[in-house]
């Protein structure tokens, strides 16, 4: 697990095991979302580049870039459930010590 010295350290200077998840849970309800916006931003580009080069009208529903963004936020909550977890519960001692 990547940080766990920073993780450690942060729970030997009192930080409690919800502070420490909750700080994964923000960054991956941060990250998601931008990884949402950049795939739309990606699909929206391949429409109108596939549509400009066939000489077709583009279609792109809003909905469904707000949805992929969305979407984004979602998994990335499901996703650093787990990381989070497991990051509040490594004990301080064990973790500077090397251990996990």
């Amino acid at each position: 697990m990547e940080g766990v010295g920073a993780i450690a350290l942060r729970r030997a200077l009192g930080a409690t095991r919800r502070q420490i998840a909750g700080q994964f849970i923000a960054e991956s309800v941060v990250i998601g979302p931008l990884g949402g916006l950049i795939g739309v931003a990606l699909g929206v580009l391949a429409v109108i580049g596939i549509s400009v080069v066939r000489d077709w009208t583009p279609v792109v529903d809003p909905w469904t870039a707000l949805g992929g963004a969305l979407l984004g936020a979602v998994l990335g909550l499901v996703a650093g459930g787990f990381p989070a977890h497991r990051a509040a519960a490594i004990e301080p001692v064990d973790a500077l010590r090397g251990g996990t």
